[in-house]
């Protein structure tokens, strides 16, 4: 199945580089559904009409699932009148107000839970941090003691206690009790990272410089808890500006760049470092070194699946530190992926102007404003953010996310024949974005002369990106040329991302092209099974059973494909075979189904933004 990427500025490993493409769409190119008119699930219940335990409970419960706080809130508080002693409705509405930001009110439900042994990590952890919040630092370290035998909610409470005794003024010893803290060799970026920090804030700079520096060479430490490092590699840069040592300032953000190439915040702390600036560091009090600790393991944590953990971690740390940058992007790419956009955008605008995350939380509203429906409001903010700044690229790749998403594949090429041009003749690796999507705007507007030498572009700067692989090798098969060299191509794309349902689906399509049914029908149903009611992916299956003589399960998965919302004009195709099955093949065995031949494409336009040619010999 040809896929797009689409277009992401953060990822959950780290706050991107020049971008992160990481997410997929679940759709070809040609598939892909327009942005929905409402940004999220919204559950209908309206509280003042509820009036049993068991209606506002189970209301409130859905509203939980769809991430709709506001309406859980008031819909558990509506329970707790009724049931005034329940004790899971009381775990259950704080962590729907923490979830929802409102930590002051959190705080009251997690004091009344503090001894309830089921929510006791949550409660200290919000007690502790609002102890912090109100300078008690005796009492934060009191509340925050912990034996149990979990290694990391035993480094994150004994961070949090020692940044309690560093505001209570105490500051080498939370150091050496940082630095004596065992367990397994994790600990490590993240002890160096805040013992680095603390002595920042107490203006012992060989402490700070020797912490720090053990930080960006945890190359280990690096790869598992990247916004870490990257938090270390600024705060050991701010440090040698602000001393004076330019040079030494800019020596440390080339470590960085050896982790994460093209990181934005990093271009941004560079650039004005060799302005000469002197800029300050992020962490200046213990209230913002507990809300680091919190961003920087649940930024580390952050997956598929802990998503609520991560919000809940980040929503504590932005009521200690509101302008952390970091963590409110992140926060935004978390309501963005609950299909919350309309907070997400309010997350993004929380972004200080001249944080150097700015340019990015800009680019990703214009991202979100699209995802929630509002098409037009997106064009006009990110053409706004191209006209401020041209030689941005990704202000190109986040435009042209829009204008594939609106199927405008015309505006789309002419958009990317512009990030060509101000890429120039030598691109740099992270470009290859640029090509790939270009070529997906020239192949969807069946110029395929056009297409397949960005395609090939792309794969020349980076030549095991699966998603470029899948689609150029599908894209050969589909149109029954560079037979064997585009089923090579789907293969490696498989062995890339073996667990990527629509890759498997592009290799069992393949097989099918090539009559090979038997072999397309193994990767079919291992596709089904990976991306379970995918509607392209079930209508592929029933072709391949058809062929197989498995005629009734042909029919089964086609009406599934029907069932799964499919793309308008697939419809009537789809019930065509249900009514007729597939139409024979040639006797000949090296036929390939005729009834899946596209159109021949239209001779192309010249195009003299193209890139240099590409030897096109397969």
């Amino acid at each position: 199945m040809r896929q797009r990427l689409a277009i992401r500025f953060l990822s959950g490993v780290a706050l991107a580089a020049v971008l992160s493409v990481s997410a997929l769409t679940g759709a070809r190119a040609e598939d892909k559904p327009a942005a929905p008119e409402a940004s999220a699930p919204v559950t209908s219940f309206d509280p003042d009409n509820v009036d049993t335990f068991a209606g506002a409970f189970l209301a409130a419960r859905t509203a939980d699932v769809d991430h709709d706080y506001n309406t859980a809130i008031a819909l558990y508080k509506k329970a707790l009148m009724i049931d005034p002693g329940n004790p899971e409705i009381r775990q259950r509405l704080m962590i729907s107000l923490l979830l929802n930001g409102n930590l002051e009110e959190g705080v009251k439900y997690a004091n009344e839970l503090k001894s309830d042994p089921s929510v006791e990590r949550v409660t200290t952890i919000v007690r502790g941090m609002d102890a912090i919040r109100r300078h008690e630092y005796r009492a934060a370290q009191e509340i925050l003691k912990y034996s149990g035998p979990n290694d990391l909610d035993r480094m994150m409470t004994n961070l949090l206690a020692a940044w309690a005794r560093a505001g209570s003024g105490r500051g080498k010893e939370a150091i050496s009790m940082i630095d004596k803290m065992k367990g397994p060799d994790w600990f490590n970026i993240f002890k160096n990272y805040h013992a680095g920090a603390i002595a920042l804030t107490m203006g012992d700079l060989k402490s700070a410089r020797s912490h720090l520096n053990d930080a960006i060479l945890d190359k280990t430490g690096g790869a598992t808890a990247p916004d870490t490092f990257m938090r270390a590699v600024m705060a050991l840069a701010r440090l040698e500006a602000k001393a004076g040592d330019k040079q030494k300032a800019l020596d440390a953000i080339s470590v960085g760049d050896n982790l994460i190439s093209n990181y934005a915040p990093l271009n941004a702390l560079r650039d004005s470092i060799g302005k000469g600036d002197k800029p300050d560091q992020q962490v200046t009090n213990a209230g913002e070194g507990a809300a680091a600790v919190l961003f920087t393991i649940g930024a580390a944590l952050n997956r598929d699946g802990a998503e609520d953990v991560v919000s809940l971690y980040l929503q504590i740390a932005n009521s200690l530190d509101p302008k952390a940058a970091d963590a409110l992007v992140l926060l935004g790419g978390l309501a963005e992926k609950q299909d919350q956009t309309d907070r997400a955008i309010a997350f993004y605008k929380k972004v200080p102007d001249d944080s150097p995350m700015a340019r990015i939380s800009e680019l990703q509203l214009g991202l979100a404003l699209a995802q929630s429906g509002k098409v037009d409001d997106a064009r006009r903010h990110l053409k706004a953010l191209i006209d401020s700044d041209p030689n941005d690229v990704r202000s190109y790749l986040a435009y042209g996310s829009v204008l594939s998403d609106a199927k405008d594949f015309q505006a789309m090429a002419d958009n990317y024949d512009k990030a060509v041009q101000i890429i120039g003749p030598v691109p740099k690796r992270s470009d290859w974005a640029v090509f790939f999507q270009r070529g997906i705007a020239y192949e969807r507007l069946k110029k395929w002369p056009d297409a397949e030498p960005n395609f090939k572009k792309a794969l020349e700067l980076n030549p095991d990106q699966p998603q470029v692989l899948n689609y150029l090798g599908y894209s050969w098969v589909d149109m029954n040329m560079n037979l064997d060299q585009g089923l090579d191509m789907i293969r490696k794309a498989v062995d890339l991302k073996p667990d990527d349902g629509y890759i498997v689906d592009s290799l069992g399509w393949a097989y099918f092209r090539l009559n090979r049914f038997d072999d397309a029908v193994n990767e079919l149903e291992r596709a089904a099974q990976l991306k379970a009611g995918d509607p392209t992916i079930n209508d592929h299956l029933g072709d391949a059973y058809w062929r197989v003589n498995r005629k009734l399960e042909a029919v089964y998965q086609w009406n599934r494909a029907l069932a799964s919302k499919p793309e308008e004009a697939d419809i009537p195709k789809i019930k065509e075979k249900i009514e007729k099955g597939l139409p024979a093949l040639d006797n000949d065995p090296k036929t390939v189904d005729k009834s899946k031949q596209p159109d021949p494409a239209p001779a192309p336009a010249p195009d003299t933004n193209a890139p240099a040619p590409v030897d096109k010999k397969s």
